[in-house]
């Protein structure tokens, strides 16, 4: 399988061109990064030169003839990388967070349009997958959940989409079990404004911390009377993405239209 890598040069974008070049089943043809162009590949990801260029535009990996594409780059350039590779029939692995749910509405119309797939992920780790299992199996029987997320400080949206995803989880598996509203916040005055946090789906409350030295670490807090139960996922290395990438990778080819995590392929 030809790949071609949207975001080669971000840190998980690294990690995934020297993981696809080390797979003897993938090809890596072309890594796009327009603050890298015309740079031997190797040298971003700290291997030799193999001839590799990195190039600055989509457009290559339509030349190219790629079996598919893996985006983790940023939500702005990824919107409309998406929608082009959907007309040019592409499937898509994209782990790029901050979309909008009109952008996901629009990515997936267009994939639909085409007949292709595109498996869109908030997190790929399966640990992070496993955690939103849990909460789906908890969720219906608390009165409180929150959720507290804790990034490295070069993360550009907040609450992530790991969390968001988490609270929507959380919502579906109380609304499918008619559990009822969740116990209502008794604050009444925020002595600092944004102290409890911002409301994510279900008005689950979202705390996101972007601290020096963090990956990528998730905790959602339930309540209950007398009693707290806390379930955490923790990334220590952004290869933890890695298993979860290549599985997507090799399924894409079946999937039509969008398919929102990994849980179903698992």
């Amino acid at each position: 399988m030809r790949v071609g890598v949207l975001g080669a040069g971000g840190r998980v974008g690294q990690v995934l061109c020297r993981e696809i070049l080390d797979q003897p089943d993938l090809e890596l043809a072309v890594a796009v990064d327009p603050r890298l162009a015309g740079i031997d590949l190797g040298q971003v990801i700290g291997r030799p030169a193999g001839g590799l260029v990195v190039v600055g535009d989509l457009e290559a990996c339509l030349r190219a003839g790629v079996d598919a594409v893996v985006d983790f780059s940023v939500a702005e350039a990824a919107r409309p990388a998406l929608v082009r590779l959907a007309e040019a029939a592409i499937p898509a692995v994209v782990g790029t967070t901050g979309f909008t749910p009109e952008d996901i509405e629009v990515i997936g119309r267009a994939y639909e349009a085409s007949g292709a797939g595109c498996i869109i992920a908030a997190n790929f780790s399966i640990g992070a997958v496993l955690l939103e299992r849990c909460v789906r199996l908890v969720a219906p029987y608390v009165d409180s959940i929150e959720i507290v997320e804790a990034h490295h400080s070069a993360k550009r949206d907040a609450p992530s989409g790991t969390s968001r995803e988490l609270a929507r989880v959380a919502r579906e598996a109380r609304e499918a079990a008619e559990a009822g509203p969740l116990v209502a916040d008794p604050t009444t005055h925020e002595v600092l404004a944004g102290a409890r946090g911002a409301l994510g789906p279900g008005d689950i409350r979202i705390h996101a911390l972007r601290v020096e030295g963090a990956i990528a670490h998730h905790e959602v807090i339930f309540g209950l009377r007398g009693q707290t139960l806390a379930v955490r996922h923790d990334t220590l290395d952004r290869s933890s993405f890695v298993p979860g990438v290549l599985l997507a990778l090799r399924r894409v080819g079946e999937v039509r239209g969008l398919v929102l995590g990994i849980d179903e392929l698992l």
